[in-house]
């Protein structure tokens, strides 16, 4: 049975890579119904995501995902004040999928379309999960496909500060698990194998660690630097199980090394008050504790969105809520952007 909700609510849809998400969210952001379908089990075998095939699984999972996000909120698509939906950046054939929906929908129910950009909208998850005024802040997305830092004026005004030149962390870390021999998506594999491991067992590269003014990233030497060792240690016989939790350690521990690093320096850089984190990657717990202790001895505040709302999820697309109050809507030649939009 269905209800008219008192405060104006939106529909939020994410299809940015591999998860169909929807969720139903209200102008105070209380998270009315939400819904996330995984695309995992058919990505497995590949070891990475095609792009082919996660567009096709959107397009069979949109509907059955917007009606179910309904229905745990209790409304119907007539409570709804707007349609808002993710369209950068990501694969192309499921960024798409989810606007294509969204502009049908705004145009039969006559609602504003309100487009969000991916990455904004993992920092915003911070201010969803804790209902606290986050503005201004430095904003770190750590995540599958981006590594990058922002300066977080407001809800629509961040400036890009820098992101990684190749791979992103999760990437690398997916790629790492894969030639550790770990199951897809390896990185959560990795971080809980790395737990048992030595972190300073290998010396693996910290790319761009000791160039402070340079909040760039680069994971894909580090990559490399694993897989030659990797090499070389087969190369004297079989692989022990403590050399492969010792790889894992020390691979992660670069990577954390890296972020810390580079995100320290932008709140030194810009003097901003606190830093808000989000992305898949900020689920790692040694990421959490590494950034918890800088924040101490800097004398910042840290927020980081909880690990449900670090994956791809859609009720980050809360973050429409903001142009919703202020008439920003976008018309229907909004357009998909899969590469990262520098705004």
């Amino acid at each position: 049975m269905t209800r008219s909700y008192p405060n104006r609510c939106i529909l939020a849809l994410e299809t940015t890579c591999d998860e169909t998400a929807a969720a139903i969210v209200d102008e105070q952001f209380k998270v009315l119904g939400e819904v996330v379908a995984s695309q995992d089990r058919l990505h497995e075998k590949y070891h990475g995501v095609v792009p082919e095939i996660a567009a096709r699984a959107h397009l069979e999972q949109i509907l059955p995902v917007i009606d179910t996000a309904l229905r745990r909120a209790g409304v119907t698509l007539r409570d709804l004040s707007g349609i808002a939906v993710a369209y950068t950046p990501g694969l192309a054939g499921s960024l798409m999928i989810g606007l294509t929906a969204a502009k049908a929908l705004a145009v039969a129910l006559r609602l504003p379309l309100l487009g969000v950009n991916h990455l904004h909208a993992h920092i915003y998850a911070c201010k969803i999960a804790t209902g606290q005024q986050i503005f201004p802040c430095v904003g770190m997305v750590v995540s599958g496909g981006h590594s990058s830092i922002y300066v977080c004026r407001g809800a629509v005004n961040f400036e890009l500060l820098g992101g990684t030149i190749d791979d992103a962390a999760g990437e690398a870390f997916d790629k790492v698990a894969h030639l550790l021999g770990l199951p897809f998506p390896g990185g959560p594999f990795l971080a809980r194998l790395a737990e048992e491991g030595d972190p300073q067992r290998f010396a693996f590269p910290r790319p761009f660690i000791h160039e402070p003014d340079r909040l760039q990233f680069s994971f894909s030497g580090l990559k490399t630097a694993v897989r030659y060792t990797l090499e070389r240690i087969r190369e004297k016989g079989e692989l022990p199980s403590q050399l492969v939790r010792d790889v894992a350690a020390s691979f992660q521990a670069a990577v954390i090394d890296c972020l810390v690093a580079k995100a320290v320096r932008a709140v030194q850089m810009t003097r901003l008050p606190r830093l808000c984190v989000g992305g898949g990657v900020a689920a790692n717990r040694r990421l959490r504790a590494a950034l918890n202790a800088d924040a101490e001895q800097g004398g910042y505040e840290l927020i980081i969105a909880p690990p449900k709302l670090c994956t791809d999820n859609a009720v980050m697309g809360g973050i429409a809520i903001e142009k919703l109050v202020v008439g920003q809507f976008d018309d229907l030649s909004l357009d998909i952007q899969p590469g990262l939009v520098r705004v």
